[in-house]
């Protein structure tokens, strides 16, 4: 249980894409205690049977398998979901993809992948809500990475597609704002038990050197990104749209030195 421990979100609807692992979880967790009937989607099957386990303990929960990168795949779970549950006032996108490479050894299709799930795919996911959002009152949630305003080595892909994300959100923010939606931006920082951290620190000695990065000197926890999660889609931010919030503990002050040349090279030298 997250901060938000009253039904502050009760008889709302949100759906997340990518919401099935990780921090998108444990968003559609906490947007489940706080009284929101959710829909995950993810692009394998036995991912969202999992994930609907686990939330159907909590109450009204559906699931939907369809890889964002298909506009007409991630439509089609949205009439779903918007058909099962009502017009929809929260939508998170939150699949990604990432991994480690400088970029004069990236292929072109490893560098393609990554724009198409985070990018491409967050501008499927918003553009097949459109037609269910409630209007006033709908709440569009990026999750992005420091990547898209910090360089990092051997992110070049990451930084691309996540500044992508970051002005496509604005955008949305301008073009729909007249129409009462709101489109903000969660920045999350090093978050313990995710499949991207466990990536990005593959021995203890790099893993302190992150730590070491953080003003507040820890890795954050997926709890305090689905609170912020929750704030944003809350009438508690309803004059909050167009924002980039970080939730990175001060990383993003210093972080120069969270992927420089040295720390690269002995992350390439990793086992």
């Amino acid at each position: 249980m997250g901060y938000f421990k009253d039904r502050l979100l009760s008889g709302r609807n949100a759906f997340i894409s990518g919401g099935t692992s990780g921090i998108n979880l444990a968003i559609a967790e906490a947007l489940m205690d706080a009284g929101a009937t959710v829909g995950v989607m993810s692009r394998k099957p036995e991912k969202v049977e999992a994930a609907l386990a686990l939330l159907s303990q909590k109450g009204k929960a559906f699931g939907y398998s369809a890889d964002v990168r298909n506009f007409e795949a991630v439509s089609s779970a949205l009439e779903q979901f918007h058909q099962a549950a009502g017009p929809i006032d929260i939508v998170i996108s939150g699949a990604a993809g990432n991994f480690v490479a400088p970029a004069n050894a990236m292929s072109s299709n490893g560098f393609k992948t990554v724009l198409e799930i985070d990018l491409l795919g967050s501008f499927h996911v918003y553009r097949g809500a459109y037609p269910f959002l409630r209007k006033p009152g709908a709440s569009l949630i990026s999750i992005s990475a420091p990547q898209a305003t910090e360089t990092s080595f051997g992110q070049s892909h990451v930084a691309a597609a996540k500044a992508g994300v970051d002005m496509l959100t604005k955008s949305l923010a301008v073009e729909w704002g007249p129409e009462g939606i709101r489109a903000n931006c969660i920045i999350p920082g090093p978050i313990d038990g995710t499949e991207g951290m466990d990536r990005l620190t593959p021995n203890p000695a790099f893993r302190r050197h992150i730590e070491d990065s953080v003003a507040l000197r820890r890795f954050g926890t997926k709890q305090e990104v689905a609170d912020m999660a929750v704030f944003l889609a809350s009438d508690a931010a309803s004059y909050v749209t167009g924002s980039l919030m970080y939730c990175d503990g001060g990383m993003t002050l210093s972080m120069g030195g969270a992927m420089s040349p040295a720390a690269f090279e002995q992350f390439m030298k990793s086992p």
